[in-house]
């Protein structure tokens, strides 16, 4: 099948011989029980053939796949001829006929795995197995006998026109590989029978590096054309049972049943050396009692990992998860994850106007856990979107706490982590999780990096954009670091900016780097974005930031991440520097 490149024979052509075999055995058995009821013991050699035929099921079922697709047409024309042998060393002209009928199995066998030139060649052999022995043995007329050729003929072409439109249900039009959900099925088949059977099970995800560009810069048809030589350039590999796939968009999959994980890593390798444009992989081992979307949602993770880690590379999935996220598990079923809340000032306004949610969590054993690393664990282990709706039901309501405490309206702004981004209908789960915390969608922010917008793909500009047509805003965060490009300003769909601390390490020494400042301030100002620098903690600083003409800022100058009860109780005047919480930032 277009969907593999197996070198033995698929499981359904094994299935399907063995029961054809059955059937038509089980049949030959009842037709020659009532030959020896007439004839005595002349129906014994019938008898004995029909029990062959029945016994050669369970041995084809037993050799499974390892038969090649020549030796189950081998197998499929010697029955064939036993049935043409049959059909001439039959007693009576009523056996005879319906060995003869027996023969439309063959036709059915042949016009649905075999090559549509091979299938008519062993039809016309079958049916010729028959026709001779009934005119030349049994004197059945000619006119009979043409009824039945055209009856077998009639069959195989049914049987092929229904083959041939099998065979493009679950195809992808574009590379000819499965379809996502032929794939999805063909994954779900692999795990039952691994679960059965106690055998290896991997699988990769694979994306194709910077596919957006291609669409760009060199119009959709090249982008399609990329897709076809990559899928091209795997087929031609010689990796026994691989299936491969395409998910959708540059996401292609693959299925690797026998293979555990370091082999299916090794196979990962082959791919990316063949693809023809560089590529990113996940690599996973399924793991026993492991649902279908848990092993996909670790490979997935395995991909991300590899997109984040700078593209262009493979990641093997840890087996299993680690007891940092077994703890973060039950640490958020007993709601033992908060926030903390960091101020945002207005520098036109001289007064807070919104804060920022960060998620903390303190260990029973450990202490606290950085969020960077317990966010990871939260990713990798599959309890991201938990995490995220945690943080963002804690948010809502101590921001509730603190616009009561207040008097006036805050914004809140929260943390998404790129996993979490791309999940399934997470605009949704947002915008709900908004209307049963009961705040409003117009003042909260969601807060994403630039970066994790690049590494998730057209995926995370979806949910961002559906976002932001129901009235959420969205912040880039940490602008400045790592990958960085001017160019997509205008491609993102923002409201805010938010400056990396790393650009205000010089500002107050460097006319360069305060340059740099005033001209992307005035960057966003035309593309109608407000700019938040992040990490003032000097009054010069922010001084200077004010003369700019920047809109925003947050940092320890005016006060750190605190529980919502220390902020709500503060008297806020930006003037006035304000020390820094205990905790970090």
């Amino acid at each position: 099948m277009a969907t593999s490149t197996r070198t033995g024979t698929s499981d359904v052509l094994v299935r399907t011989t063995a029961v054809l075999f059955t059937v038509g055995g089980v049949a030959a058995t009842l037709l020659s029980l009532d030959v020896m009821r007439v004839v005595g013991t002349d129906g014994v050699p019938f008898l004995v053939l029909a029990l062959a035929a029945v016994a050669t099921g369970p041995v084809l079922l037993a050799l499974g796949p390892r038969i090649p697709a020549r030796g189950i047409a081998a197998t499929v024309l010697v029955g064939a001829a036993v049935l043409g042998v049959g059909t001439a060393r039959s007693p009576t002209l009523a056996l005879a006929m319906a060995s003869a009928a027996m023969a439309m199995l063959v036709a059915i066998e042949s016009m649905l795995f075999l090559r549509r030139g091979d299938a008519w060649v062993l039809v016309t052999v079958a049916g010729a197995c028959q026709v001779v022995p009934l005119l030349a043995v049994h004197r059945v007329p000619a006119l009979v006998c043409a009824a039945l050729v055209v009856l077998w003929v009639g069959v195989a072409w049914v049987v092929g026109v229904l083959a041939r439109h099998a065979s493009t249900a679950g195809v992808d039009a574009l590379t000819g590989l499965a379809d996502r959900r032929a794939w999805d099925a063909a994954l779900e088949h692999a795990v039952e029978r691994r679960e059965r059977r106690a055998q290896p099970l991997s699988l990769a995800l694979v994306d194709i590096d910077h596919f957006k560009l291609v669409n760009d810069e060199r119009g959709h048809a090249a982008g399609d054309e990329l897709l076809r030589e990559t899928a091209d350039a795997w087929r031609a590999l010689d990796v026994p049972g691989m299936v491969l796939g395409r998910r959708g968009g540059d996401e292609f999959a693959v299925l690797l049943p026998g293979a555990t994980g370091p082999q299916a890593l090794a196979v990962a390798d082959q791919l990316c050396a063949a693809a023809p444009a560089a590529v990113s992989c996940g690599v996973a081992e399924h793991v026993e009692g492991e649902t279908v979307a848990q092993v996909l949602r670790r490979t997935d993770a395995a991909l991300y990992a590899a997109k984040a880690a700078g593209r262009g590379r493979t990641v093997l999935a840890e087996r299993r998860r680690s007891r940092l996220v077994d703890d973060l598990a039950r640490a958020l079923a007993a709601d033992e994850v908060r926030v903390e809340l960091q101020p945002i000032v207005s520098l036109t306004e001289r007064s807070v106007v919104a804060v920022e949610a960060l998620a903390r969590w303190d260990h029973p054993r450990l202490g606290p856990v950085e969020p960077l690393e317990f966010v990871a664990a939260a990713e990798d282990g599959g309890v991201i979107d938990l995490l995220g709706a945690t943080v963002l039901r804690r948010a809502c309501a101590d921001a509730h706490v603190l616009q009561e405490a207040w008097g006036r309206p805050v914004t809140l702004g929260v943390n998404v982590s790129g996993r979490e981004l791309v999940g399934q209908r997470y605009a949704d789960r947002v915008l709900a999780g908004l209307d049963a915390a009961g705040w409003p969608r117009t003042q909260f922010v969601l807060e994403v990096t630039e970066s994790v917008v690049e590494a998730s793909g057209p995926a995370a500009l979806r949910a961002l954009r559906a976002l932001r047509e129901d009235g959420v805003r969205v912040a880039i965060d940490d602008f400045g670091t790592g990958f960085s490009s001017l160019s997509r300003l205008d491609e993102l769909p923002a409201d805010f900016l938010k400056l990396d601390r790393q650009f205000l390490t010089s500002l107050t020494t460097s006319a360069r780097r305060t340059g740099m400042v005033r001209a992307l301030l005035d960057l966003c100002a035309e593309l109608d974005m407000l700019v938040i620098a992040e990490g003032v903690e000097t009054a010069e600083q922010a001084r200077l930031l004010a003369d700019l003409g920047c809109p925003a800022a947050q940092g320890y100058h005016y006060g750190g991440p605190m529980p919502v009860a220390e902020l709500a109780a503060r008297s806020w005047r930006t003037d006035d520097a304000v020390p820094p919480a205990a905790s970090g930032g």
